[in-house]
């Protein structure tokens, strides 16, 4: 048996975020404007290439005085009388919707019922309740604070202590995985019969979940991988080609870093079914900065003690400080050669530009320029940092919410951000060794890489535990 759990309600409460949340699909139609759901449509939650569990969409109460008398004058009567009172309304076009929302109901579907506890409680809120209650089915009731104001969350809990098995306050726009798989968790306990395969589905997500941090593992290591392995060529003959060659060297650099960001980012998008809408982070998150800004190298790399143990390790070079501004904006546009040079050199581990000199090993008066692959694994952190933040956001930004252009106009937090400030001398040396094997043609660094992607699987689960950041979450 595949379970089904029928989103019911007063329009415009928050049905269909919900809905959207909980199964995870950004195809549900989320609207302010009231009555724009009029039939039911059911949305399929696959786990695996499995379909685990089924919500149904639904209208909105319209009549639920009238329906709740048509109902208990058939109850009076005896037999089946959600499916007496359903044959009867479906003659009557003013109990269309209120008709249609009880059809999975009809056909056993478990009842999910949804609120706005940001008001009071009505007489038509008490109306539609009992209406549930009278249909004998499994119910929760939801309370989903849209406004964030709780000041009539105990009226609605004690209205709901009379009607319902359970229930849940439930942010469908700002709810974590933690919150998501605590509701289900709930549900199971409605029903005696509904525990079993509930209990399934519960197991079924929570293996999905590890499934997708794992693929978050891989992509993440493997866009580090690339980017600070990344090496590009220019054949040149002449200085005055050399400082035109150099230049044009440089932007193709910084663009193939941010092409395999953006890339491994929307592989993680993709992960966690952020399929249709595409949401922006704010304009000011440090995943949209300049990847050779002062600003991010300054919130996102390692801090004065970290650099402190990296450079006690050796073998990489530390660019904590570097004024990366002189890398200028759009990533890679260079325009005074003499400041890039001491930039680059520092990034590079180069020192600087000249004729005889030579950069990255590179001899610059010669018939072939080269930048990369990088030695500042300060580059290292950064990529990490960013990542993490995107995967943070990615994964609380609720399937349910909408509101992209008000998470947009969040202020800017100007603070560090970054996941790995606390970590320990051992993790520092992790990341160092991961490093270091990226850096060796030839090497092999199972064991690093198996240890970085240990730490980084850690890191993840971390972060989907906790309860998120208001600013960062947009």
């Amino acid at each position: 048996m595949i379970p089904e759990f029928a989103i019911l309600g007063h329009p415009n409460e928050g049905k269909s975020s919900v809905l959207s949340t909980l199964a995870e699909d950004d195809s549900v139609r989320v609207s302010p404007i009231p009555g724009e759901t009029t039939v039911c449509r059911t949305f399929p939650v696959i786990v695996d290439g499995r379909e685990v569990l089924r919500f149904t969409d639904t209208p909105g109460f319209q009549n639920p005085g009238r329906v709740l008398v048509e109902l208990k004058k058939r109850l009076k009567e005896g037999g089946d009388a959600l499916a007496e009172f359903r044959r009867y309304a479906q003659a009557i076009p003013e109990l269309h919707d209120d008709c249609e929302l009880l059809l999975p109901v009809e056909r056993g579907a478990g009842i999910i019922y949804v609120v706005d506890g940001s008001r009071p409680v009505r007489n038509v809120d008490r109306a539609e309740m009992e209406i549930l209650r009278l249909t004998g089915k499994p119910r929760m009731a939801v309370i989903n604070c849209k406004d964030r104001d709780e000041s009539h969350l105990d009226e609605w809990k004690n209205e709901f202590r009379k009607n319902f098995n359970s229930n849940r306050v439930f942010n469908a726009h700002r709810a974590t995985y933690a919150e998501r798989l605590a509701l289900l968790e709930a549900l199971k306990s409605i029903d005696q019969d509904w525990h079993q395969p509930l209990s399934q589905v519960v197991l079924a997500f929570t293996r999905d979940w590890a499934a997708r941090t794992e693929a978050t593992v891989d992509i993440v290591t493997a866009m580090l991988r690339d980017c600070l392995s990344l090496e590009l060529r220019a054949p040149v003959s002449g200085d005055e080609e050399a400082r035109t060659r150099r230049e044009q060297l440089f932007r193709r650099y910084g663009e193939a870093l941010v092409t395999r960001e953006r890339q491994a980012h929307e592989g993680i998008r993709q992960l966690f079914k952020h399929n249709i809408f595409d949401y922006q982070l704010p304009p000011h998150s440090l995943v949209h900065a300049d990847l050779f800004d002062e600003r991010t190298w300054q919130l996102l790399g390692l801090n004065k003690k970290q650099v402190v143990i990296a450079g006690g390790l050796g073998g990489a070079a530390i660019g904590v400080g570097l004024e990366m501004a002189a890398f200028g904006h759009g990533l890679g546009i260079f325009t005074v050669a003499g400041t890039v040079a001491g930039a680059l050199g520092a990034l590079f581990g180069g020192e600087t530009f000249s004729s005889k000199a030579e950069l990255l090993g590179m001899p610059l008066g010669g018939e072939e320029l080269v930048v990369g692959p990088a030695r500042s694994i300060d580059l290292l952190f950064v990529l990490l940092n960013r990542a993490l933040l995107f995967y943070r956001h990615t994964i609380n930004w609720a399937h349910g919410r909408r509101d992209y252009q008000a998470a947009a106009a969040l202020p800017d937090p100007l603070r560090r951000q970054v996941f790995t400030d606390g970590w320990s001398a051992g993790n520092i040396k992790i990341c160092h060794d991961f490093f270091r094997t990226i850096g060796k043609k030839g090497a092999d660094g199972a064991s690093q890489r198996q240890r970085f992607r240990e730490l980084l699987r850690t890191t993840l689960e971390e972060i989907s535990n906790s309860e998120g950041d208001g600013e960062e979450r947009g």
